[in-house]
């Protein structure tokens, strides 16, 4: 594993009570998680987040170099479920609903906007090829 400060991430989870956490990233943000009994996002949640944020970033620097939109959301729903192959998330759809104004730039923004969407499914998003990808992730105890 490459700890090249270029392509290395990490968070930190810090337990601040039962079932909840500070994450902390490496640029010092902070945000608590915790199991779905309180307000906040819950793990499952913060992957469809990820999911979410990733293609809707990419999506959005492209397309808002024609127009900047009118309206720009990102849906993302799942099914946790506990099957055979244990608990996991199945049914991923990832929903734009994006409008762009009556201009050349909006049109030609519109015009990109599928093919944006499929390359960043396909190739660009790093989150959503995470997930596609069979990803072995390693354990270790300190």
């Amino acid at each position: 594993m490459s700890s090249d400060a270029s392509t290395h991430r990490s968070v930190t989870l810090n337990r601040v009570a039962g079932s909840r956490y500070t994450v902390t990233n490496e640029r010092g943000g902070e945000l608590t998680i915790g199991a779905g009994a309180g307000p906040e996002f819950t793990p499952v949640e913060l992957l469809l987040v990820a999911i979410g944020g990733c293609t809707g970033i990419d999506v959005d620097l492209v397309t808002s170099r024609r127009s900047e939109p009118e309206s720009f959301t990102v849906r993302v729903d799942g099914e946790k479920v506990r099957d055979g192959d244990g608990n996991h998330v199945t049914d991923l759809v990832v929903t734009f609903a994006v409008t762009f104004p009556d201009t050349p730039g909006g049109a030609e923004a519109r015009t990109i906007l599928p093919d944006i969407v499929r390359k960043s499914r396909d190739r660009l998003c790093s989150v959503g090829r995470t997930v596609e990808l069979p990803t072995p992730i390693e354990t270790r105890i300190v």
